[in-house]
């Protein structure tokens, strides 16, 4: 019996900790999204100066276009998967009400 509480304990702890590598993951690929954001307000607030463009208005809009949908986007992204993590949470189940640590 007691070698049948060990496994069930691991399992629990090991769902635990995935899920906890799942909240880092989601956490990396906003971070990872808003570097890409910020690369391209750099790029379209810089434009002008490296390419010495007089007419490059239009390309500065769509590179601060595509940093405003970035952010956006990711910023979306984030509360989505959060919002199915925190969900998948209940899954889990209470070790501590089961077993004794």
């Amino acid at each position: 019996m007691t070698d049948k509480s060990n496994i069930n304990k691991d399992l629990i702890i090991r769902e635990k900790l995935a899920l906890q590598r799942t909240v880092l993951a989601n956490q990396t690929t906003f971070l990872a999204f808003l570097r890409s954001s910020m690369y391209f307000l750099v790029a379209g607030l810089s434009i002008k100066s490296v390419l010495l463009i007089e007419n490059g208005l239009i390309l500065q809009v769509v590179l601060f276009l595509v940093s405003g949908i970035l952010l956006v986007y990711g910023v979306f992204n984030y509360i989505h998967h959060k919002k199915k993590i925190s969900s998948s949470e209940i899954h889990i189940g209470n070790y501590k009400d089961e077993y004794e640590i």
